[in-house]
Parts: C-alpha cells; structure tokens; sequence
C-alpha cells in the first residue's frame, strides 16, 4: 500500500474514532437532557400536586364556612367577593391542567381519574358559588365524599409521580456513567490506534528512507550499479526508489557513453597526431628533393663548367615531380578541410569518363614505372557521357591509382568500367595484385586520417587521406565507393556514379 493511501486510512480511522467519540458524547448529553427534564417535570408536578392539594383543602373550608353562615345568618355574597371565589375554583382548574400537561405515559390514567372527580368536585363548588344569594341551596356541599375521592387521586398520582421521579434520577445517574464509559473507552481506544498507525507509519517510512539514503549514498561514492529495493512495494517512495534507478541507469550510461566518446577522441587526436607525423614526413620528402635538385642546378651554374642537358632536364624532371607531389599533398588537405567546414562546392560538366580515365592513367604511368606495375584495361562496352564534377572525377581515379600502385610492386593493376541494367549509374573498379587487406582492416580504411595499420605509413608512405577524400567525393557526386580485399591476393576498390548529377540548390 502506497504512503498516501496509508496516510489517509490512517487519518480516515482517527477521524472515525473522534466521531465516535464525539457522537458519543452528544448522544449522553442528549440522554441526561431528556432524563433531566423528565427529573424536572416530576418534581414540578410533585410540588404541583402539593399545591392544588393545599388550594383544595382551603376552599373546602371556605365552602363549609360560607354553608355555615348561610345557614345562620342569611347573608349573601357581593358580587366581588363571588368573583372571587369563581377564579380561585379556575385557578384550581388551571393547576390540574398543568399538572396534566407534566404527566407522563406511565401516570396518564390516574391523571384522568383525578381530573374526573376534580371537575365534579370544582363544578359543585362553582354552583354553590353562583346560586349562593338565590333563598334555598340545593347542593349537599358538606357531603366529604367527592372531596375525599378527589384527594385520593392526588396522593395516587403523587405516589407515581414520586417513584417516577426516582426512576428518572436512576435513569440519569445510569447514563452520565454509561456515557463516561463509552466516552473514556473510546479515548484510550483512539489514543491506541493513532499510536499503532503512528508507529506502523513511521516503520514504513523509516525502513523505505533508509533503503533511498543507503541507496543515493551508493550511487553518490560511484557505485552505479546498485540498485534500489523496490520490488514489494508500491506508491510515492517506490516511485522515488525506481526514479533513483533510473538516474543511476541513466548516469552509468551517460558516463559510459563519455568514456567511450573519450576513447574515441583519443583515438582520434591519435590518428590526427599521426596524421600530422606522415604529413611532416610526406612534406619534407619532396621538399628535400626540390631543394637538393634545385642546389645542384644552381651550383652546375655557377660553375661556369659546361652544363649536361640531359643531367639537368633529368634533374628539371625531377623538381616538377617533387612539386607535383608537394601540390598533390596539399591539396588533398585543403580539400579535406573543405569537406569538414561544407564548403566544398560541385561543377558539373559533360564529358567521356574514357577519355578522363586514360587522361589520368598518362599520368600516372611514371608512378607505374617507379614499382614495375602493369596497368590492364578492361573496358569492353562504351560508355555514356556522364554530367558531374570532372575535377573530383580525376582525383577519385588518381587516388585509387596511387593507393593501387603504392602497395603493389611488379604486380598488375586492372581497371574495369561499365553500366548498371538500369543505364543511369557508371562504375569503375581498380584492381590491384598487392599485398590485400583483412576484413577488420578494411573497416578503416575510409576514416580519415586512418590507413590499414599503423606501421603502413613508414613502411609506404602516405598520409591516410586518399581513400576517405575519395569516398567523399564519390558521395558528393551522389554515388558511393566499395572495397573488397584478400590478404597476399589483392584488393579491388569500385566506384559507383550517377550519369546525370543532380545538384541542389547550394550547388546549382
């Protein structure tokens, strides 16, 4: 069960527990209420009953002295004093009504003989009254017999309203302690669930912050590995222990992630180093050869000797090659620089991708020579005119004729070329018999600033950028360039042109 919904059947049992309590104790206070009144109405009809008992007993005495002088004397009442006399006999009345009025079920019945026998008697009274000045009375007013039975339901109702009177106290005394009962047994209860729900409450919490504090304590020392119990549990601290495993998930792969980013960045400035190492070497090598050529041109002319034709032409020959190779090697770094920054830009021209294929093997063939290489041509079928970049064309061919030539000695480099079945793509394949590569070699072999292994730039020279300039190139040209190789065998390198280059606006 989650915290929340233990908070609030926890705070819904308390709360049901004070209203119990509370109902409790509003149901006693009603209970002595009502007793108390029913107490009150007893012992105000006692009283009552008291009362009409005394006003009973004085008008009968005035009857019978007024019966008396009548007898004696003759005289008469006035008019006030015989109003007089009516109204005490209402007053009476009046009393025994309310004294009706205060009893109760269990004293109705005797209330009724009473008020019986108290209105003949009152109805007596009240005739003597009213015929007392006529010459002759007829009422027998002396007879006790009415006024007897009349006193004898006042005590019976007195009686009753006496013992009722004791039985409401009981009632009461009863109650307030059955209600101080319920009342203290429903506070030692509530005390003991709040306490019991308190506790189990602050176990839950406690053992589930100690699991997240044990837990973050890991995660923070670096041990993101560990994982949260969460399994038998459920609800907000569950929740907060699966977000923790997450973050922690989430933070190892993160910190995985950079540490391979950083492997690969060292890799990288290690390749880039490298990089740098062959360009150095690569550059100085034909530099070396224009200035020693150049110093012994300038030192057969300032001789003042005869100067051998032949010996400076060969020499000559020999700079424009150094030259070549030095212009060779830093262009193909501008261009990579270009590629990275997208600023390399495609014109698209017409023209036989023949005739561009033997342009570039022309001048190659010296290379060729320098390693004894045979260049094999195997173009059976003509091909189209093709509309792309010419330029990066020729230097696509050029760099897969060096790469081919410098790791192939007396060996044979093939060129193929043809169609697709569709018609709308070229390729070409340049085929070496060198020494091949293996498959995890040829992985690398397009990266830039990469070659096959390590050791090949100081073995055969080379800055490990013709092949990635290439593929390049082949994809800015909307194509692509595969490489299959086999160690000892050879390897064979084709790209794969659309005819028709379409440029996008950038290059339009």
């Amino acid at each position: 069960m989650s915290l929340r919904k233990r908070l609030v059947v926890s705070m819904l049992t308390i709360l049901a527990l004070l209203c119990v309590n509370v109902g409790t104790h509003f149901w006693g206070s009603l209970a002595r209420n009502e007793s108390m009144v029913a107490y009150r109405d007893s012992v105000r009809a006692g009283q009552l009953s008291d009362e009409i008992e005394r006003l009973l007993e004085d008008q009968r005495q005035q009857v019978l002295v007024l019966a008396l002088l009548k007898e004696t004397t003759g005289d008469k009442l006035g008019a006030i004093e015989q109003q007089t006399a009516l109204d005490s006999i209402e007053n009476i009345n009046r009393k025994v009504l309310s004294l009706g009025r205060l009893s109760w079920d269990d004293t109705e019945q005797t209330y009724q003989k009473l008020k019986k026998s108290n209105d003949q008697l009152l109805q007596q009274w009240s005739s003597f009254y009213e015929r007392y000045n006529e010459a002759e009375i007829a009422f027998d007013v002396e007879n006790p017999l009415l006024y007897l039975d009349t006193n004898q339901q006042l005590d019976a109702l007195k009686q009753e309203q006496s013992k009722l009177a004791v039985e409401r106290a009981s009632i009461i005394d009863s109650t307030i302690k059955l209600t101080d009962r319920i009342t203290v047994l429903a506070f030692v209860t509530t005390l003991f669930l709040t306490f019991l729900l308190g506790f189990i409450l602050v176990r839950y919490t406690n053992r589930s912050f100690k699991r997240l504090q044990k837990g973050t304590e890991l995660i923070g020392a670096g041990d993101l590995s560990f994982r949260i119990q969460t399994a038998d549990q459920s609800g907000e601290l569950a929740d907060l222990g699966r977000a923790f495993n997450d973050m922690s998930e989430k933070l190892a792969n993160a910190i995985s992630e950079v540490q391979m980013a950083k492997e690969l960045a060292d890799s990288a400035n290690a390749a880039k180093s490298t990089f740098l190492a062959n360009v150095s070497h690569e550059l100085r090598t034909p530099l070396n050869a224009i200035i020693g050529y150049s110093e012994m041109i300038q030192e057969e002319v300032t001789d003042g000797e005869a100067i051998d034709t032949d010996q400076l032409q060969e020499d000559l020959t020999k700079i424009v090659f150094s030259g070549r190779q030095l212009l060779s090697l830093i262009n193909d770094v501008l261009d990579l620089a270009k590629i990275e920054t997208g600023k390399m830009s495609i014109h698209a021209e017409t023209f036989d991708p023949v005739h561009a294929l033997h342009s570039v093997a022309d001048s190659m063939a010296p290379l060729f020579n320098t390693q004894a290489n045979t260049l094999k041509w195997e173009i059976s079928e003509t091909l189209p005119h093709i509309h792309t970049d010419a330029t990066k064309f020729r230097q696509i061919i050029t760099n897969l004729f060096s790469n081919a030539n410098k790791f192939t000695e007396a060996g044979v480099i093939t060129i193929k070329a043809g169609q697709n079945h569709r018609g709308d793509c070229v390729w070409i394949e340049v085929q070496d018999t060198g020494i091949g590569m293996t498959e995890d070699q040829l992985d690398r072999i397009f990266e830039a600033f990469e070659q096959a292994e390590q050791s090949t730039s100081s073995r055969y020279g080379g800055t490990g950028l013709g092949l990635s300039l290439c593929q390049e190139f082949a994809r800015m040209l909307g194509g692509d360039i595969q490489a299959t190789s086999t160690v000892h065998v050879g390897s064979s390198f084709t790209v794969t042109l659309p005819v028709s280059l379409a440029l996008g606006p950038e290059d339009a």
